[in-house]
Order: structure tokens, then sequence, then C-alpha cells
């Protein structure tokens, strides 16, 4: 038999992790979709120019 002390931490630690497993399962929203695009068309560039992405700092940028 556990002491009351130990059952009173068990329990509610056991539903916080049930809470969390049940919840974290709700990742996306809605059903997978099929793609849109056909296959062939897929990942293709239409003129070929690559644009450039402006840098942005990040907070932790320092740290590195």
């Amino acid at each position: 038999m556990l002491l009351k002390t130990s059952r009173s931490i068990i329990i509610p630690v056991s539903v916080a992790l049930a809470a969390g497993l049940a919840l974290s399962s709700c990742g996306r929203k809605g059903d997978l979709d099929a793609p849109s695009t056909p296959v062939e068309q897929r990942n293709q560039r239409t003129d070929g120019k690559v644009e450039k992405t402006p840098e942005r700092p990040f907070i932790l940028d320092k740290l590195l």
C-alpha cells in the first residue's frame, strides 16, 4: 500500500502525464489531403532565378 503522501503526488502527476499525452497528438487540424499539383510539376522553378532572403538577426545568434 502506498502512503497517503505518495498517493497525493502520484495521482496528479499521472493525470498530468495522461493529459499531456492525449493533447500532444493534436498536431494538425483536419484530414491529410492529397497534393494539389501533379507529380510532374512539383519542385520546378518557372524562371530559374533564386531570390535571396534578407539576413535577420536572431536573439540567440550572440551565443553561437
